[in-house]
């Protein structure tokens, strides 16, 4: 008798080719490593510091912070979400219920031109360089980094935020393996 305490991986016979196993693991987990962060946000809808020290510049009003926070939280597990379509056949042919288009075969560069576009823009955000004495090289330019009241909360946030960092490059990677996937084989 064996014992069924792992969950079973979903079936992948849905797509055109065989997906690589890593392709198929990242971007099943992709979404679960970014719950943390998007839970960590939560109750600065609420103007709760989560150890951070204050800034110079006002909250923004809680009815304005809560809709932002939940939103970007809602957004950013949407997204990531969307990524396992790069490895399953709804990502190769678009679900039936979806109004014009269901039905219809995905082009290849119809998928992967936004996700590495946006794998690109997620790197450039997420990826602060540590310049000493405080700042961050980042995207926006040089910026003081965030201080928080002690190490336990600088940990935990370090913890929680470092995986917004390898959204991006996971993202491009999918989606270098489906554009390999789908368009093996095609003469040009």
């Amino acid at each position: 008798m064996t014992l069924k305490i792992l969950h079973r991986p979903p079936s992948v016979d849905d797509t055109e080719r065989p997906v690589p196993r890593w392709a198929m693991r990242l971007a099943y987990v992709l979404p679960l490593l970014l719950l943390p962060a998007c839970l960590w946000r939560l109750p600065f809808a609420l103007h709760y510091t989560m150890g951070q020290e204050p800034q110079e510049g006002s909250l923004p009003a809680v009815w304005l912070s809560i809709p932002y926070v939940l939103g970007l939280s809602v957004l950013t597990e949407a997204i990531a979400i969307l990524t396992i379509g790069l490895v399953r056949g709804w990502g190769e042919i678009t679900p039936a219920w979806i109004p014009l288009i269901g039905g219809r075969r995905v082009r290849p560069m119809a998928a992967v031109v936004p996700a590495v576009l946006g794998g690109l823009i997620l790197t450039f955000l997420f990826t602060a360089v540590p310049l000493g004495g405080d700042r961050d090289l980042t995207l926006y330019g040089v910026i003081d980094s965030v201080r928080y009241s002690n190490d336990a909360w600088n940990a935990l946030a370090t913890l929680v935020g470092t995986p917004l960092a390898a959204w991006g490059p996971i993202t491009i990677a999918l989606a270098i393996a489906y554009y390999r996937r789908r368009t093996r084989g095609v003469a040009g």
